[in-house]
C-alpha cells in the first residue's frame, strides 16, 4: 500500500496531533515491503519526506484544509480563509468556548511576556490576577513554569500545549503580533457586540430566548480563539 495515502489516514482519524516518532511504527511495516533492504534512518527519512509532500498536496486552492505542525505533531486543519463559514457551522452544533474579559487579558499577558508571575500580570493589567490565573489553569490554558529566582520564589507561568491546540500554533513563535492581534480583536468584539444585540432583541420577542453574559467573549477554536486570547 502506498505511504502517502496512509500518513493521510493516520493524521484525519487522530483526535491529537501526532508526532512522527508516533507515525513511524505505525507505518514502518509498509515501507519495507516496499524496500526490504532499507535502514531505520532512511525509513524515519522517507516517512518525513511524504508528510512534506502531503503537506504541499493539502497546501493548493482546490483544498478546505490544510496539514499543519502543531504543538509538535501534525494536524489536519481548516485554512484560514475558510474559517468564516466554519465558524458559522461550529456555533450552530455547539456552545462557544468562553472566557471572560479579564480571563482574556491575563492570558494575553501570560502569552506575550511568558514565563511570567502573578505579580507581574497584576502590574501589567493594573488589577489583580491571582483569581483568574486559577480559572485559566483550570481551563488548562496555562500551566507553571518552576519558580523566578528571586524573594519569595514567585511562582512563574507559561501558556500550556492546549493553548497551542485550541489556538492553532505550531509553537509561541507563531503568535501574531501586537498590531496584527489588535486588528483582529476589535474585528471578534464588533461581531460578538452585533450577535449580542440580535440576541437580546430575539429574548424580548419570545420566551426561549436569552440574553447573552455581557461579561463573557466567546472564544470558537482556530484562529478566532487566537485574536480574542493573547492580547494585553
Amino acid at each position: 500500500m502506498s505511504l502517502k495515502p496512509q500518513l493521510e489516514a493516520i493524521i484525519y482519524a487522530a483526535e491529537m496531533p501526532i508526532s512522527l516518532d508516533q507515525i513511524v511504527p505505525l507505518v514502518k511495516e509498509s515501507v519495507l515491503a516496499e524496500t526490504p533492504e532499507i535502514d531505520p534512518v532512511e525509513i524515519r527519512s522517507r516517512i518525513r519526506a511524504t508528510l512534506e509532500e502531503l503537506i504541499a498536496d493539502y497546501s493548493g486552492a482546490d483544498h478546505g484544509i490544510e496539514i499543519r505542525q502543531v504543538a509538535g505533531g501534525y494536524r489536519m486543519s481548516t485554512k484560514p480563509e475558510q474559517h468564516d463559514v466554519v465558524r458559522a457551522f461550529a456555533k450552530s452544533l455547539k456552545p462557544p468556548f468562553r472566557l471572560s474579559l479579564p480571563a482574556l487579558e491575563t492570558l494575553a499577558v501570560v502569552a506575550y511576556k511568558q514565563p511570567v508571575t502573578v505579580p507581574e500580570i497584576s502590574e501589567i493589567r493594573g488589577v489583580d490576577s491571582g483569581g483568574v490565573i486559577a480559572t485559566l489553569l483550570d481551563r488548562k490554558l496555562i500551566t507553571t513554569a518552576g519558580r523566578k529566582a528571586v524573594i519569595g520564589r514567585p511562582i512563574l507561568y507559561k501558556t500550556s500545549r492546549e493553548f497551542l491546540l485550541r489556538f492553532g500554533l505550531k509553537d509561541i513563535n507563531e503568535l501574531p503580533s501586537m498590531e496584527e492581534f489588535e486588528k483582529l480583536l476589535a474585528e471578534s468584539f464588533q461581531s460578538d457586540l452585533l450577535a449580542g444585540k440580535e440576541q437580546t432583541k430575539q429574548s424580548t420577542e419570545g420566551p426561549v430566548a436569552t440574553a447573552p453574559n455581557a461579561d463573557e467573549a466567546e472564544i470558537s477554536e482556530g484562529t478566532e480563539a487566537a485574536s480574542s486570547a493573547e492580547t494585553a
